[in-house]
């Protein structure tokens, strides 16, 4: 199944550093309606996000209670691309044209 994933920390929730790693920041309102909408939609999210690499089950159970708490429903939480990835909204990504290396501009 497609999927889209979504960066937690400065994409979904406010970011300033990680810090001790015990919290996660509020909410970006914008992409909270975002994530809504494609549930809403039947579309399925991801968070995307570094901090479960290596296996981190307590940084896991963390954004894992963040999420009940903000968008009301479990989300997979998982740190690995895959095929069924259709898209991944990210605070550090820079897109490029597919096959040519071309950097991909936007005017917002």
């Amino acid at each position: 199944m497609s999927w889209i994933g979504v960066d937690l920390d400065g994409t979904l929730a406010h970011y300033e550093g990680y810090g001790d790693g015990k919290t996660i920041g509020e909410p970006i309102p914008r992409m909270l309606l975002r994530v809504n909408a494609w549930l809403n939609k039947g579309k399925k999210v991801k968070i995307f996000t570094a901090r479960v690499s290596h296996n981190n089950e307590k940084q896991k159970k963390l954004i894992k209670k963040w999420i009940m708490k903000h968008i009301g429903q479990e989300l997979e939480v998982t740190c690995t691309k895959d095929f069924g990835m259709i898209e991944l909204w990210d605070d550090r990504a820079i897109r490029v044209e597919k096959n040519t290396g071309k950097i991909i501009k936007y005017d917002n």
